[in-house]
């Protein structure tokens, strides 16, 4: 089966790295016109050139649109929710992919759990609150929101707001189903990336976690995430909404 998002516009956030950039560049390999955000915006200018050389060569495709923003302030949701529709015409697909791991101690300050919460739960629902008036008037939408384990081993902010963000996009996508919109979030597992590589800096390290934990034996692609993503995006995913799905190389223990 292959996806076709021709004619398709998409917002992506933390587009710089890891699984972010990735569901932007096959997003654009695969006909959309994406917005792509992030901080280091010299990155996702990087992107934005290499796809548009790739899809000259290939006659088709979309393309990727470098847009800098800073989820930490308060007016980021509403101003990029408000380009992306002036760059695009309109939001037709939103992945939410900007966050951070925020692991704390038990004496944790009030502003460090109010932290870890700000980027990883209060900004995603404003972007994606920002974005789904214009959805519910066109009549088709999709929203995918990569989140995080069910299963903390630790105390993490950003665990904890990836849970509010299980709870609400349930929630949510009970009221804009009736209108084309479907909303569902991605559990990574191991995947590969900046933040993954600091954990385990070396290949003896990522293979003793891999073989302990990870039924599949080795640690995940990018890409490998962001086929789910985009399959949930898709047209043929329409009947697909309100779920947690993991991508995780069967880590979670969990039967359901």
């Amino acid at each position: 089966m292959e996806l076709n998002f021709e004619g398709r516009t998409a917002l992506v956030t933390g587009a710089s790295q890891g699984i972010g950039r990735t569901t932007a560049r096959m997003l654009a390999l695969s006909g959309a016109n994406v917005v792509a955000v992030a901080r280091r915006v010299e990155l996702v200018e990087q992107s934005a050139a290499e796809i548009a050389e790739q899809v000259a060569r290939q006659g088709k495709g979309g393309k990727i649109i470098p847009l800098a923003a800073d989820f930490y302030d308060e007016a980021t949701p509403d101003r990029v929710a408000a380009e992306a529709q002036r760059l695009l015409g309109r939001v037709d697909i939103l992945m939410n992919a900007a966050g951070a791991s925020r692991p704390v101690p038990f004496e944790a300050t009030r502003d460090q759990w109010h932290e870890g919460m700000l980027l990883n739960f209060f900004r995603i629902r404003e972007l994606t609150h920002a974005v789904v008036p214009g959805m519910k008037q066109n009549g088709w939408g999709r929203i995918v929101t990569f989140t995080g384990t069910s299963e903390p081993r630790m105390l993490n902010a950003a665990f904890t707001a990836k849970a509010a963000v299980h709870v609400w996009s349930k929630g949510l996508s009970r009221e804009v189903a009736p209108y084309g919109v479907t909303m569902n979030c991605l559990q990574p597992g191991r995947i590969r990336s900046e933040q993954i590589s600091k954990r385990y800096p070396t290949p003896e390290s990522e293979r003793e976690y891999a073989q302990a934990e990870i039924p599949v034996g080795r640690f995940g692609e990018p890409e490998e995430i962001a086929a789910v993503a985009l399959f949930l995006a898709s047209d043929q995913a329409r009947y697909v909404t309100g779920t947690v799905i993991p991508v995780d190389g069967g880590s979670s223990r969990f039967a359901f």
